[in-house]
């Protein structure tokens, strides 16, 4: 049984121990599966064995789903403020200096012009790693301009949403957007420009309930929980046990109000098939 006696001396006869970098390796919250960055980074951030979508951010949607070096940002300055002087544990004008210093994102989304496979588009990609991708007053103006944009050159718009909704901390500025972002995007639709919505992990609250969902055509990432309120809140409101898979994008295509489910890997070729039949 010698073999399973290590002493000091052998311990340091072993040479020196050789230390994992930091961040070099994740957990798949879908399987478990222990994952090297790289390999995730080659996989567009999917799990090769269970195919679950981990959340992104702008920067790796847009090299995903942009062509190389079209991106041109719009707005990429405004910032938000703290009309209420709101604190909870700590003072919201704190906490969006502390979020932007950690992110290098002025807010929760960029917006900006580009091209996908030659297409010239309008697009806004949400970040959830800012306060959560909650939307706030300079979300909402952002969106705004960015669809004004898109009625100025003629070009189909491009919303990519990650949300938990409204932003608390500017209560009542923050659930204006919601009609103001849905006010401009009756404007768009009756120019009859295109919309596409592109729904990820998650959308719900606020921005589900303004422009994630009133898109001409609404894609969604595989298994990614979109709704109004979260899955937690409705079982406890009613009492019951819910569906399988209730809120996520598959059970959403089967009631309707999602009309395309796809891997990421394919979305670049899903939104060009769209804008192709929708520019026809």
């Amino acid at each position: 049984m010698a073999w399973f006696r290590r002493s000091k001396e052998n311990i340091a006869a072993g040479g020196p121990k050789k230390d994992m970098p930091d961040g070099q390796w994740t957990k798949c919250e879908g399987c478990g599966e222990i994952i090297h960055r790289k390999q995730l980074e080659q996989n567009l951030f999917t799990c090769q064995k269970c195919e679950h979508h981990f959340r992104i951010g702008s920067k790796e949607y847009f090299e995903i789903l942009l062509d190389k070096k079209t991106f041109k940002e719009m707005d990429a300055k405004m910032r938000s403020v703290d009309p209420l002087g709101f604190s909870d544990t700590k003072r919201y004008a704190d906490r969006i200096k502390n979020t932007i210093k950690k992110t290098g994102l002025s807010d929760a989304v960029r917006t900006g012009t580009a091209e996908i496979n030659g297409i010239p588009v309008v697009i806004a990609c949400m970040d959830f790693s800012f306060i959560g991708g909650s939307m706030g007053s300079v979300v909402g103006e952002k969106i705004a301009r960015a669809i004004d944009r898109a009625l100025k050159k003629k070009n189909p718009l491009i919303i990519i949403s990650s949300s938990g909704g409204a932003r608390m901390m500017e209560a009542a500025y923050s659930l204006m957007q919601l009609a103001k972002t849905s006010a401009k995007l009756a404007q768009l639709s009756d120019a009859r420009i295109p919309y596409i919505s592109v729904m990820t992990d998650p959308t719900t609250g606020g921005v589900t309930a303004s422009y994630a969902m009133l898109g001409d055509i609404h894609i969604a990432e595989q298994g990614a929980l979109i709704g109004f309120a979260g899955p937690r809140v409705i079982k406890q409101t009613i009492g019951r046990d819910l569906p399988k898979g209730f809120q996520r994008s598959e059970f959403l295509q089967e009631k309707g109000f999602i009309d395309i489910v796809v891997h990421r890997r394919d979305m670049k070729d899903a939104v060009t098939k769209v804008l192709k039949l929708l520019h026809d």
